[in-house]
């Protein structure tokens, strides 16, 4: 049962989607003709050394040598971003996620649904006027880990390439000397209106893709579940007014959580990257992963 039940439940020629008591009791029944109650299976789980635990996804088509590369580009674009600095030419490294076609960046007026404390043997409840779906409010972020900046610009519809290039250029109002930015191959951020943009002198622009399916990497995807949690969640606020002006206030008030921005939008990449920047390293080249018409503009 041990092994089973540390597998997918179909491994084991079981129709379910996730293991539970019924599942266990169902999988001995079937194996051992011993019929089990709830108590017995639930004790048996834990005797076995299992927990109930939120999982996490594992993005199997992530390429592993890719993400490994990019951890090596990565360490290599702070340290150029550090040198220059101390020499006071500045520049300053974002990470930057918009609303695509995951819901991520999309906040709507019906009540997003979450965690939520409730009294032993009341249901959890959260009221909903039923707003229409469209009644929705995307966005743009970015976030600059070394100095816990965000920035922000609201959407009308989906991203496209109009959309990234408006967000590039209020990024490119904040002082600071070269701007890098970190995101993913989303088709907003190419297309015609890209390509005529980055033909405009003086730029002083790098953009960098991120290795494909890994927004495990993006600092910039942590701002939406930060939302969630703090201005939206469990809230039916019925009009996409009502939910610009909310998420709206709590974007600006980063402003003033600036040490709490560099610790909630930490990921693993920052860490790994870290670890390398302790070794002496060569002088930085352009980040394989920059798209070869974007790499420093």
């Amino acid at each position: 049962m041990k092994r089973a039940v540390q597998e997918s439940p179909t491994t084991s020629g079981m129709e379910l989607a996730n293991w539970y008591w019924k599942g266990v009791r169902q999988f001995v029944c079937e194996r051992f003709g011993v019929e089990l109650s709830r108590g017995s299976c639930l004790n048996w789980l834990h005797r076995l050394g299992f927990s109930c635990k939120r999982p996490q996804k594992r993005l199997v088509k992530a390429n592993g040598s890719k993400r490994e590369a990019f951890v090596a580009e990565y360490a290599a674009l702070r340290v150029e971003a550090l040198r220059a600095e101390a020499q006071g030419s500045g520049g300053k490294i974002f990470f930057v996620d918009a609303a695509h076609f995951r819901d991520a960046a999309h906040f709507r007026a019906d009540a997003e649904l979450r965690g939520k404390w409730a009294l032993r043997g009341e249901p959890a409840l959260v009221g909903s006027t039923s707003p229409q779906y469209g009644e929705k409010a995307s966005y743009y972020s970015a976030v600059c880990l070394e100095t816990g900046e965000v920035e922000w610009m609201e959407l009308e519809g989906n991203s496209n390439s109009g959309t990234s290039v408006a967000f590039l250029e209020q990024l490119r109002q904040r002082p600071g000397g070269r701007l890098n930015v970190i995101w993913d191959n989303a088709p907003a951020h190419r297309g015609e209106a890209m390509r005529s943009y980055l033909k405009t002198p003086g730029l002083n622009l790098r953009l960098v893709h991120l290795p494909g399916c890994s927004p495990d990497c993006n600092a910039g995807e942590a701002i939406w579940g930060w939302v969630r949690e703090e201005a939206t969640g469990n809230l039916c606020l019925g009009s996409r007014t009502a939910v610009q002006a909310r998420v709206a206030r709590f974007l600006d008030g980063l402003a003033g959580r600036r040490d709490e921005v560099r610790r909630r939008c930490r990921t693993v990449l920052q860490s790994r990257a870290e670890a390398l920047m302790r070794d002496p390293m060569p002088d930085s080249q352009h980040p394989a992963n920059a798209h070869p018409t974007l790499a420093l503009v």
